[in-house]
Order: C-alpha cells, then sequence, then structure tokens
C-alpha cells in the first residue's frame, strides 16, 4: 500500500531541520568566537543533547492532538479567531491569533513557575550552569508532555489553524534558540529590538540562579508582556550566574539519569 505525506509531515521536517540548522550555526559560532575549549564545549553539548533523545519522541507524540484539537474547534466554528468578522480579514487574524497565543505561551511558563509540581520538571532546564545555544533542548520530557497538553487547551480556545501553528512556530524557533546563546546585544540594539522580541539579554536573566531573577522575563517571543504584568527586570552580565540555587551540584550538568530523576525525589524545590 502506498503511503502518502500530509502537508504537516513536511512541515514537521521542515521544523526539524530549522531547528538543527540554527543550533548547529550558533553552536559553531560561539566556539568560534566566545573564549572556551572545543572539548568543554562539546562535552557540554553532549550532556544537553541526550535529552533530545526523551524529549522528541514526546513532542511528535503530542502533535497528533494538537492537531486534532485544531481541526475539531475549526469544524464546529469554535474558538476566539472563529468569530465572523476574522472570516473577512485573514492578515488580522493571524496577527491577532499570533498575540494570543504568544500571551498564553507567556501565561503558560509563568504557571510552570509558579506551581511547584509543574516547577519540579522545568527547573531540569535552569538547572545548566554554562548556559549556550545548546541549552534550548534542555527539557525534561515530563515538562515536554505537560507544553504539548497546555498547547492543545491554547488552540482549543483559540481555533488557531494549521497556518497560525507553523507560523507561531517558526517564530518561537528562531528567538528561542537565539535567546539562549552566549552572544549578547550592545545596549543599543538590545534596548530597541528588546522593546517588542525576546533578546539573549533578556532571557539570561531569566536564567539567573537566585530569585527574584529566576521569576522575571517569561516571555517567549515577545518582551511586552512581561513589561505589562510587571515581570521584566534588568540584571547586568558580569552579576548573572546560570543555574537555579537548589540544584547547584556538578552532578546535574553531566549526569544525565541523575538530573531526568529530579522531578521525583525529594528536596527543598524553590
Amino acid at each position: 500500500m502506498q503511503q502518502h505525506t500530509t502537508p504537516m509531515d513536511h512541515s514537521t521536517i521542515i521544523q526539524i531541520l530549522l531547528y538543527g540548522i540554527l543550533i548547529i550555526s550558533l553552536w559553531f559560532a560561539e566556539l568560534s568566537f566566545i573564549a572556551i575549549s572545543l572539548k568543554g564545549k562539546w562535552q557540554h553539548a553532549i550532556s544537553n543533547i541526550k535529552f533530545i533523545a526523551t524529549a522528541l519522541p514526546v513532542q511528535l507524540l503530542m502533535t497528533a492532538p494538537v492537531l486534532a484539537m485544531s481541526a475539531f474547534t475549526i469544524s464546529r466554528g469554535w474558538g476566539i479567531l472563529s468569530v465572523p468578522f476574522f472570516s473577512h480579514h485573514y492578515l488580522l487574524k493571524m496577527l491577532v491569533g499570533f498575540l494570543i497565543l504568544d500571551f498564553l505561551d507567556y501565561v503558560y511558563h509563568v504557571v510552570m513557575h509558579q506551581v511547584k509540581p509543574l516547577w519540579r520538571f522545568h527547573l531540569v532546564h535552569h538547572t545548566d550552569q554554562q548556559m549556550d545555544v545548546t541549552t534550548t533542548v534542555r527539557e525534561h520530557p515530563g515538562e515536554t508532555f505537560f507544553r504539548m497538553c497546555f498547547l492543545t487547551i491554547w488552540v482549543g480556545l483559540t481555533g488557531a489553524g494549521l497556518g497560525l501553528l507553523l507560523l507561531r512556530q517558526t517564530f518561537q524557533t528562531i528567538v528561542n534558540i537565539t535567546s539562549h546563546t552566549t552572544f549578547r546585544f550592545k545596549p543599543v540594539p538590545d534596548r530597541l529590538i528588546g522593546y517588542l522580541f525576546v533578546t539573549p539579554n533578556i532571557h539570561h536573566v531569566h536564567h539567573h540562579y537566585d530569585l527574584p531573577y529566576t521569576d522575571c522575563n517569561y516571555g517567549d517571543v515577545l518582551s511586552v508582556w512581561d513589561r505589562l504584568f510587571g515581570t521584566y527586570k534588568t540584571l547586568e552580565y558580569n552579576e548573572t550566574r546560570f543555574g537555579v540555587d537548589t540544584h547547584m551540584e556538578p552532578a546535574y550538568q553531566n549526569q544525565f539519569l541523575k538530573t531526568l530523576s529530579i522531578p521525583f525525589k525529594r528536596k527543598n524545590y524553590l
């Protein structure tokens, strides 16, 4: 029997390729311009890349309910974006949908920090004390599951279609990866770009090891939500120390299974 590929199959492959190309390119750029040994950088990369083996299958599996929810809500005419007005204003619908989804991702990020059982999974991402572009993929598979569950709910609330989801994912991929690099913008361009988008300078503050900075700068693509809701903070680079203060032991840097077990251990969490 001949197997047919769907537009979603092609888009998934394209998104994975974009993700991989960006991370690899920026990793070599960091190696070229940042004073760090190849051996040290490679060991750090390997410790983070291992998370792909556990998180990516969950991501791919959970794509099905997201798309099913999208098809269901659109077929029923449900969701914020299904109001008749948007049927005649496609570009405005995409813009409004993008803003709503980005705001809901801000909400998701706040929830992952403030709800203790969820924080136990999310803090795995924060345990990296040598943050670089590979930190992007340092995600516990449990968090991947929760993130996709939230996305399914957000799609149900908005009635987002495939086109909007792909547009959103493309921007999210680019901003998430670049915001985790070791590169920093100079003050003027950072200030100009940072009024709208999350920059490395902004996101580095979120990865500072101690409160209140850990609980700030939650923005995913746009930085405006942090400014609107009072969760925006700044911190000089030379004052920023990456990690999370409850899990600063060296073992959490290079022992994959130990790090993966963090959510299931008794410990004094933030």
